[in-house]
């Protein structure tokens, strides 16, 4: 299998929201936003699959010298070559991508996180730094696109922390800031355990608020000169509101099956996010 098959391969199988609003891209961008997904999701199996910590800082030290390697040398990897192909395309900054690994390592550092505050860089990390490297793909012209670009990232990664909040205290990981979980009378444990109560609605309401500020900051920073360029983008920000609207439509019961939306939705949300790039 070379390389190319290798990403492909990696990307069909994950199936995911971001892997179905990048189809109606390019092929060269395409390839290259496969290619940045594929890096993403190696390196955040790298802590996820259950490995020792030394193992996994190990893994993690790979990636940061695969990297140097895309930009300096002749990757190892094949999802480094790929990247590498990208790379030398488009203007995907280094920096961004060493930010990703940083945010993985985060997990292992920090199950949780005190206030919203010490949260923010893991979101910035993880999701932004991703955002960074998309739009670079995409292209643009207003240097206000970073801006958009970071703060839809955070709201992406919010609205993860609160599809997921039971999962991930099941394995001891708690994003939402303690800080928040002592104003609202709820514990790790009440996460893990799914209860199901008033407090964790209000709780739950609280979080969501901040999660849609950012989507409005987002828009509100959406160069509308680049709009069509950021369409896929778009794509990615709308698809995850609905989501969190669909939380915030179950009252926040995130405890009975994950929230997803339909492939119809999805397809629907994609169309007129598509149309109204091209149009107006």
């Amino acid at each position: 299998m070379n390389a190319g098959q290798f990403v492909s391969r990696l990307t069909r199988k994950s199936r995911s929201n971001f892997f179905y609003a990048f189809l109606c891209l390019p092929r060269a961008q395409r390839e290259a936003i496969y290619a940045c997904y594929a890096f993403c999701r190696i390196v955040d199996d790298a802590v996820d699959l259950g490995q020792d910590r030394a193992a996994q800082r190990a893994e993690l030290q790979r990636w940061r010298d695969e990297i140097a390697r895309v930009y300096e040398g002749q990757p190892e990897h094949p999802a480094g070559q790929r990247l590498q192909v990208a790379a030398r395309q488009f203007p995907i900054p280094r920096v961004a991508l060493e930010e990703i690994i940083a945010g993985v390592e985060m997990d292992m550092d920090h199950p949780t996180y005190e206030t919203f505050e010490a949260l923010y860089p893991y979101c910035y990390r993880v999701a932004s730094a991703v955002g960074l490297c998309c739009i670079e793909i995409f292209g643009y012209t207003d240097p206000r696109a970073r801006e958009y670009a970071v703060n839809l990232g955070v709201a992406l990664q919010l609205t993860n922390i609160l599809r997921d909040v039971h999962a991930d205290a099941r394995i001891g990981r708690v994003y939402l800031p303690q800080s928040d979980l002592r104003r609202f009378g709820v514990t790790a444990e009440d996460l893990a355990q799914g209860r199901y109560t008033s407090q964790f609605v209000e709780l739950m309401t609280f979080e969501a608020a901040r999660a849609r500020a950012y989507y409005e900051r987002a828009w509100a920073a959406l160069p509308p000169g680049d709009a069509r360029s950021l369409f896929a983008a778009e794509i990615m920000g709308r698809t995850y509101f609905a989501l969190l609207r669909a939380i915030e439509a179950r009252r926040f019961d995130v405890f009975n099956g994950r929230v997803t939306l339909p492939a119809h939705r999805r397809v629907g949300i994609a169309l007129r996010c598509w149309a109204g790039a091209r149009w107006g």
